[in-house]
């Protein structure tokens, strides 16, 4: 493939991932399966979505197949292509045909990052055709009852030229994720990182101050993973302000000024 390296996992969960519900995500997504209804993740960086997707397929004992979209996936990336071994053309499925053919759950992630002309492959999988058309093949895939289509998005990151289109959007059963309450997150960076309960909230509270700078030049606030990744610093024995600032504030911004806006932040409650 030319361009970007395609980015996929594929995976059936044996052990029974860590995820904490927030409200009704769960039983919905199991309902939607049992439909045959497609479902969109809409959420901030790190706030869940994945672990969420690694959840689901755990409870439905199905196979997991994860595609990271970026602004080269073509719908040969996604579908599949011929490719020349030993001098002949050989047909090789892509993550999606795969996932068709076999069952699974294919989890399409950050799917406004794609090309628009690759995203309305997945039009008629996402409707009541549930079909996969491969033009290369002359063959129309049906897919069976154990497929689900699974699309994320952070809507509060894209720009207009970087949204998800109406008819897309319309097919699916629509599941909103956002950063937990401080009780919940606190509980979630405890039992990822094995931080303590006390320093564990204190992360979450400093997660929640970076939060609200996003309307004062920060992007995007520190999201539960990086708090994860913070804690697994310290619980190692990386001192608490190093940990933080690999972890959080240097990761958030390389602005100076906000950068030493982070740092007063930090040194209120470490």
């Amino acid at each position: 493939m030319r361009g970007k390296e395609l980015k996929i996992e594929e995976h059936l969960i044996v052990d029974k991932p860590f995820y904490l519900e927030q409200g009704e995500e769960l039983p919905i997504a199991r309902a939607a399966h049992e439909n045959g209804l497609p479902i969109l993740l809409k959420g901030p960086t790190g706030c869940g979505k994945s672990r969420f997707m690694q959840r689901l397929a755990w409870e439905l004992q199905r196979p997991l197949i994860t595609v990271s979209c970026h602004d080269d996936l073509s719908t040969s990336d996604l579908v599949g292509r011929y490719l020349i071994r030993g001098g002949e053309a050989v047909w090789l499925d892509g993550p999606l045909t795969k996932a068709v053919r076999n069952g699974a759950l294919c989890y399409l992630d950050e799917i406004v990052e794609a090309r628009k002309d690759t995203t309305v492959v997945i039009h008629p999988l996402a409707d009541d055709r549930r079909e996969l058309p491969i033009e290369k093949l002359g063959e129309l895939l049906t897919a069976p009852p154990e497929f689900m289509l699974a699309i994320s998005y952070n809507p509060g990151y894209q720009s207009v030229l970087k949204d998800l289109k109406q008819s897309t959007r319309q097919r699916f059963v629509s599941l909103e994720f956002a950063y937990p309450p401080e009780e919940l997150e606190t509980a979630i960076v405890k039992s990822e990182s094995g931080l303590d309960a006390e320093r564990a909230t204190r992360l979450v509270r400093l997660a929640a101050m970076t939060r609200s700078l996003k309307d004062s030049g920060l992007p995007e606030g520190a999201s539960t993973r990086l708090l994860i990744h913070a804690g697994k610093l310290i619980k190692a024995g990386i001192a608490e302000r190093t940990a933080i600032r690999a972890t959080i504030t240097e990761t958030l911004t390389d602005e100076h000024e906000m950068l030493a806006a982070l740092e007063e932040l930090v040194s209120s409650l470490f």
